[in-house]
């Protein structure tokens, strides 16, 4: 065992230090210098279409993660609508993605009743929540990109003019 005063110790150790702060160094630059990128993840509707985050390349996407007990999910979701219905043409699409403590009966419902226009998805197993960050919150909602590149994270309502700033930007590029 070396002594705690011995050179070889603090040697090693400063070796070692330095690689830490090296590689820590390393991970906060990519960290700033890299855009969060979407999971590459599949959705599964309420009618069994699969759809992929690669398959939505090229448009811009919304991910709305909320639940039918979520008093401001269901408050926002008339807006939802009405953005999803002024962008879709232009290349926006949404999938709407019920919590895993939604009840998949409720979530069927809610969906024929308000006759959501976009994609539905449950995410039973919570898997969905996991690769988006662990989403806890809802309603939590994310813009991402033509490139698959998260341009923003909404958690509870967003601005809707806000919102629409950035849907009219992300579409334009």
């Amino acid at each position: 065992m070396l002594a705690p005063s011995s050179p070889r110790k603090f040697a090693l150790f400063s070796v070692l230090a330095a690689t830490a702060l090296v590689i820590l160094g390393g991970l906060f630059y990519q960290s700033l210098a890299s855009d969060p990128v979407v999971p590459d993840v599949s959705f599964t509707n309420l009618q069994g279409q699969q759809i992929s985050t690669q398959s939505l390349r090229g448009k811009v996407v919304m991910v709305n993660f909320w639940a039918t007990s979520c008093s401001t999910c269901v408050a926002e979701m008339p807006h939802m609508i009405e953005t999803y219905n002024k962008y879709h043409q232009q290349g926006l699409e949404f999938v709407a993605v019920a919590m895993s403590y939604d009840p998949p009966n409720y979530v069927l419902n809610y969906t024929e009743t308000r006759k959501l226009p976009f994609h539905v998805a449950l995410d039973v197993q919570g898997k969905l929540a996991q690769s988006f960050g662990d989403v806890k919150l809802t309603p939590t909602t994310y813009v991402i990109d033509k490139k698959g590149v998260i341009l923003k994270r909404y958690v509870g309502e967003p601005s809707f003019s806000e919102l629409h700033t950035l849907l009219e930007k992300a579409l334009a590029a």
